[in-house]
């Protein structure tokens, strides 16, 4: 009987570099994890998620779910864009009580610099809301947001939604049509980014 000749097994690891994940500028180029690649290039369009938490150390905001692609890497630096955000559903079931209205809004935006967006808004009412009132907040909210983003470049938008600015403002708007509770950007998503 021939003998099984024994291959060698390579160990990829050791061939592996790590590489830091920064935010962008406007997110204060802070470092968001580490990650392992034989080749810079396996990390370009890879997506990496933080929390608002762990970017500004406010626990009040742990809820936020922000998501950055990795763009270039330079060094043993991988650098980001913002791709989007997201409020845990965990967060969003806690808004809503028995006798209550949630009202969704999609709407898609299109910053002055040319990135189009696209955004998810709930509103939630004091008490249960008529299917007229419903329609005409949804309506309002999918206006609002529109005139919000005419004029602003996509940074701009960008803290606007994150800060909680942009949802204050469609709530006290809003809010004039039927008692609201809260309003909330709970997504949005870059759907497409200029040429």
């Amino acid at each position: 009987m021939a003998k099984a000749r024994r291959r060698r097994v390579r160990d990829t690891w050791k061939e592996k570099q790590w590489y830091k994940i920064m935010t962008p500028k406007d997110f204060g180029e802070a470092e968001i994890g580490t990650t392992p690649a034989r080749d810079p290039d396996i990390l370009l369009k890879r997506r990496v998620e933080s929390s608002m938490r762990e970017l500004t150390g406010d626990f009040s905001k742990q809820y936020v779910k922000l998501y950055f692609q990795i763009n270039n890497v330079a060094g043993d630096t991988a650098n980001t864009k913002f791709v989007g955000h997201h409020v845990t559903t965990d967060y969003v079931r806690s808004m809503i009580r028995r006798g209550t209205s949630r009202i969704d809004t999609l709407s898609e935006v299109t910053t002055k610099d040319g990135y189009k967006v696209n955004v998810h808004i709930i509103a939630i009412t004091v008490k249960r809301a008529k299917a007229s009132q419903q329609k005409f907040i949804r309506e309002t909210m999918g206006n609002l947001i529109q005139q919000a983003v005419d004029g602003k470049t996509f940074p701009e938008f960008v803290e606007g939604v994150i800060t909680g600015k942009m949802a204050s403002s469609i709530y006290h708007e809003t809010k004039k049509i039927y008692p609201l509770k809260r309003v909330e950007i709970i997504k949005t998503q870059v759907a497409e980014e200029p040429a």
